[in-house]
């Protein structure tokens, strides 16, 4: 349960840093090149631009600092699995703002950013951490964590295939 509470707490400051970045240029985005009086899909494009940059910021931090010790020794696998499962979360917050702004006709800056930034953002959040502790850095999955405990059927066919067994000095 202790480990599960460091990793949650780890997991949260990776993701404030992302969520930083990603509202920060979201916002930035969508007031300039993807304003929606100049392009009309433009807050979508701006969610997918801000979200890519924090997508790989928050890869980098929960391979190195959130799940260090489940992390693979070949991080392309790994790396594939996490953007996988990044953009599935990126494109629940997507539904959110494409819902709000389009459907439902909020279209202010405020509106935007709650559909994304906040209930996409949460919702995204959960199955992301969800799919990250359970498939990307499983450690069954990565051969991470304790080794395995030779049993005493190995040591002894070693020894026999040894001739005898080593001693030490």
């Amino acid at each position: 349960m202790r480990t599960l509470i460091a990793q949650l707490a780890r997991f949260g400051v990776v993701g404030a840093v992302g969520f930083v970045v990603d509202v920060g240029i979201f916002n930035v985005l969508r007031v300039t090149v993807f304003s929606p009086t100049q392009i009309h899909e433009g807050p979508v494009w701006a969610k997918v631009v801000s979200t890519s940059i924090a997508i790989v910021i928050n890869w980098l931090g929960n391979r190195y600092w959130t799940f260090r010790k489940e992390a693979r020794k070949h991080p392309l696998s790994e790396a594939i699995e996490f953007f996988v499962v990044s953009l599935v979360g990126m494109g629940i917050g997507l539904g959110c703002l494409w819902i709000s702004h389009y459907v439902l006709g909020y279209t202010s800056q405020l509106a935007d950013n709650i559909s994304a930034n906040v209930v996409g953002l949460a919702l995204g959040t959960l199955f992301r951490f969800a799919l990250y502790r359970l498939w990307v850095f499983n450690p069954k999955r990565t051969g991470a964590g304790k080794r395995p405990h030779k049993s005493a059927t190995e040591i002894s066919v070693r020894e026999d295939a040894l001739g005898a067994a080593e001693t030490p000095v």
